[in-house]
C-alpha cells in the first residue's frame, strides 16, 4: 500500500509537470490478478483497484493500519466498472454488473473479489474511509441509483449521473460516493468548477478510449493546473482544489468523497469567469 501525504496550495503552485503527477495522480491501479492501494493523508482515505481475472482476490489487511483486518475501523465503497463479478463480504455474496455498487461497513472481517468470466473480468474501484459506526452492507444496482440527466449538448456536458453512497441513498458514515457518464459529443464535467474544503474527493477515470485522454482540472481557482489522464486512472484532489474535467472524447468517471460534511450538494461554487 503507497502512503501519500498532503499538500499545501503554496507548495503545489510551485510543483512542475513531474511532481504533479507525483502526488496527485494515480497510475496503475488496475493489474490483472492484483490489488493495488493508495492511503492518502487527506482525510486518511484508501483508494484502490481490483482486477480478478483467473482468481478471487482477498482484501489484505496492511501493517500502517494497525488493524486486526481491513475493515476493523473503517469503511468501504466499491463500485464494478468492467465485466460481471463477485464480491463476498463475511459469507455473503454480492453480484456486481457493470456500474452496481456495494457498500462494506465498519466490522466486516472478510472481503474477496472475484469475476464471472476471465475474458470479460471485473473491474472494481475503491474507496475507504475511516469509520466510527457500523451501517448495513448493501448493494445498490445503477437502476436503483436515481440516475439523473443533466448539463446541455451545447455546452458539451451532457451527462447522467448516479448517485450510490449518500444521505438518500446506502448509508454511511463519511463516504459519498457515486459516478457520472457523459453523453456522446460532450467533454466537460464539473464546469463550472467548486471546492469543498469539509471533504476531499477522488476521480477515477473509466470508459476512456485508449487513444484518448482527459485534462482534470485542480488547483485553487486563481491558480489552476492541469493533469493529463488515461484511462482506470485516479485522482487525489485536496479539500481546497477545484476538481473538473475535459476529454478528447466522452468518458466516465467515479467520484468519491469522505471529510467533515456528509451533504453532496454543499459546494463553493467558483464562476467560470474567476478561474485563472
Amino acid at each position: 500500500m503507497e502512503i501519500r501525504f498532503q499538500n499545501s496550495p503554496n507548495e503545489t503552485k510551485s510543483m512542475n509537470t513531474h511532481t504533479l503527477r507525483e502526488n496527485f495522480l494515480v497510475q496503475g491501479l488496475m493489474q490483472d490478478n492484483g490489488l493495488q492501494l493508495v492511503y492518502s493523508h487527506y482525510d486518511r482515505v484508501i483508494i484502490g483497484g481490483v482486477k480478478p481475472v483467473t482468481k478471487t482476490i482477498e482484501l489484505a489487511n496492511h501493517p500502517e493500519l494497525r488493524a486486526e483486518y481491513f475493515l476493523e475501523r473503517r469503511e468501504i465503497g466499491i463500485i464494478n466498472v468492467g465485466g460481471s463479478g463477485t464480491v463476498e463480504a463475511d459469507g455473503v455474496k454480492y453480484a456486481l454488473d457493470k456500474l452496481d455498487c456495494v457498500y462494506l461497513g465498519k466490522g466486516t472481517k472478510n472481503v474477496s473479489f472475484s469475476s464471472a468470466d476471465k475474458n470479460n473480468p471485473a473491474v472494481y474501484f475503491l474507496l475507504s474511509a475511516p469509520a466510527h459506526q457500523t451501517y448495513e452492507n448493501r448493494k445498490l444496482t445503477k437502476e436503483e441509483a436515481s440516475p439523473v440527466e443533466l448539463g446541455d449538448q451545447s455546452t458539451a456536458n451532457r451527462r447522467t449521473i448516479y448517485k450510490y453512497i449518500h444521505a438518500d441513498g446506502i448509508k454511511s458514515c463519511q463516504v459519498v460516493m457515486g459516478l457520472t457518464v457523459l453523453s456522446n459529443g460532450s467533454v466537460w464535467n464539473t464546469m463550472p468548477a467548486h471546492t469543498h474544503t469539509r471533504r476531499m474527493e477522488a476521480y477515477f477515470y473509466f470508459d476512456v478510449p485508449e487513444q484518448h485522454r482527459v485534462f482534470h482540472f485542480m488547483g485553487e481557482p486563481a491558480e489552476t493546473r492541469h493533469l493529463l489522464t488515461a484511462n482506470h486512472e485516479a485522482i487525489l484532489s485536496p479539500p481546497w482544489s477545484i476538481h473538473s474535467g475535459c476529454g478528447t472524447s466522452n468518458y466516465s468517471f467515479i467520484w468519491g468523497m469522505a471529510g467533515e460534511n456528509y451533504t453532496f450538494t454543499d459546494m463553493d461554487a467558483v464562476a467560470i469567469a474567476d478561474l485563472r
